[in-house]
């Protein structure tokens, strides 16, 4: 049921995921081709073009399939990390045909590498989830808590669970129909309409509720320079939004100073500017995931400052309420807006200093259509208060 995957999308994946997109295409003698020449099979056969691959392939797959392994005692340890057929590159060519597919059905749920499980029994974990690929996980744009189905197959070798075949439905619908659904990026989108009331007694959330508000789809930026409070202030947010109900929060540490990474995780100052933007890449995709389904994200990031400005940019500009559909709303820290923001939260760093909150200066901070989110009174209270706060 895949959609198709072009030539980069499949460059950039595992060879593990490549074999087991192979088998599910049914590339003859996948095993032994390499990368390059593997990729161009793929690419065939999904065009409906004849792949080119010959039988000796697949007999001296099948002469080493029957070559004795050495060094493997009984026994799967319970604290070995969980593997699959797609990592050692194991196929279930040739075994099970005459057996009818058991069919599986669960709740999926996401690990950090991109692949995943079914649970049977969520939220708990069983010895009889079943292991969902990253290709898999990728090609149907998976999010955790999607409810999917399919034919799976038992352990094999060193394999502690069974993995999933092919992905038959998504929350009760046809695989191949969802995931060849309307990009993501052209969804229809609308300036963000409905603000979040965050309910917080703190301070700086209260002010950054009335007077700098932002809502389901909105792009914020927490600027100013270092020290002005923006990090705690993302922090407060974060506490706010994780207790709304319905909203899937996610908090992403990238840049930070290493005591600062906590249970959290993330990755601090110290590591490349392309590991920070992989780290933040990871979590905006899977809150567009979640606003492609219909669902409601919000990812908050803590920093975009050491990221490239064109990884900044895309990272922000992923944030959207989508039409009649769900929305993704992005918050991040900077040392200065970056354009394209909906809403600009600016941090005095003085005001920090002294000890006054909230610190927010709202001279430099702005949000476009507030009478959006606040009504047309709510929008001249904010203008009041900004042209108060206007020196001289």
């Amino acid at each position: 049921m895949s959609s198709v995957l072009d030539r980069s999308e499949l460059e950039q994946s595992p060879l593990a995921d490549l074999h087991l997109l192979a088998n599910e295409l049914g590339v003859d003698g996948f095993r032994r081709l390499r990368r390059d020449d593997l990729i161009d099979a793929i690419v065939a056969r999904q065009t409906g073009v004849d792949t080119g691959t010959d039988d000796d392939a697949e007999e001296a797959d099948d002469a080493e399939d029957r070559k004795p392994r050495r060094g493997r005692r009984g026994g799967r340890g319970r604290g070995r990390t969980p593997r699959s057929a797609d990592e050692d590159g194991a196929t279930d060519e040739g075994a099970g045909e005459d057996e009818p597919e058991k069919i599986v059905e669960g709740v999926v749920e996401l690990l950090a590498n991109g692949s995943g499980f079914i649970r049977l029994s969520p939220p708990e974990p069983t010895d009889d989830d079943v292991y969902i690929s990253a290709a898999q996980v990728k090609r149907c744009e998976l999010v955790s808590g999607d409810r999917i189905a399919g034919p799976l197959r038992p352990p094999r070798r060193s394999e502690r669970f069974p993995s999933l075949v092919r992905i038959d439905t998504i929350n009760g619908r046809p695989a191949d129909e969802v995931a060849e659904g309307t990009r993501f990026e052209d969804l229809p989108v609308a300036f963000p309409a409905d603000r979040f009331e965050l309910g917080s007694e703190d301070p700086t959330v209260k002010a950054i509720e009335w007077l700098t508000p932002f809502g389901k789809g909105s792009r914020v930026v927490l600027a100013g320079p270092a020290r002005a409070g923006k990090s705690e202030a993302l922090r407060r947010l974060h506490e706010a939004l994780a207790g709304i109900e319905g909203l899937e929060v996610s908090l992403v540490l990238a840049g930070v100073r290493p005591e600062e990474l906590g249970e959290t995780g993330g990755v601090s100052f110290a590591a490349s500017s392309d590991a920070q933007a992989q780290a933040v890449e990871s979590a905006v995709e899977q809150g567009r995931r979640v606003a492609a389904r219909g669902g409601d994200a919000v990812v908050l990031i803590d920093t975009l400052e050491y990221l490239s400005p064109a990884a900044a940019r895309r990272a922000l500009a992923a944030a959207r309420n989508i039409v009649d559909g769900g929305s993704l709303t992005v918050i991040a820290t900077a040392p200065a807006p970056l354009g394209g923001e909906t809403t600009v939260v600016t941090f005095d760093a003085a005001l920090t200093a002294l000890g006054r909150f909230p610190s927010v200066d709202l001279a430099a901070s702005g949000v476009v259509h507030p009478e959006l989110l606040v009504g047309d009174a709510g929008a001249e209270a904010i203008a009041k208060a900004r042209a108060e706060a206007l020196p001289g």
